[in-house]
């Protein structure tokens, strides 16, 4: 599990760029569940990271402050989208 990590990040992280991105320039309706199911997957990492905190415990921090950004992009977004 541990090898898959960075690539479950990545992956998420890029799901949620691209929804950003289709929502806030395209204005495609279906975007916001694009971020939503990259926030997931991101998520799923960082809870696995979470339950081992001594060995990640610097990427937990940086992930904490990162949560909260995405968040609040996509609390815009769905503001965005009324």
């Amino acid at each position: 599990m541990k090898k898959y990590l960075k690539e479950i990040e990545i992956s998420g992280v890029i799901l949620m760029f691209i929804g950003c991105i289709l929502s806030r320039f395209f204005e495609v309706k279906s975007a916001l569940w694009i971020c939503g199911c990259g926030l997931l997957i991101w998520l799923f990492q960082v809870v696995y990271k979470a339950l081992h905190w001594k060995e990640y415990s610097r990427d937990n921090k940086q992930n904490l402050f990162m949560m909260i950004a995405c968040i609040i992009l996509l609390w815009f977004i769905i503001l965005y989208n009324r």
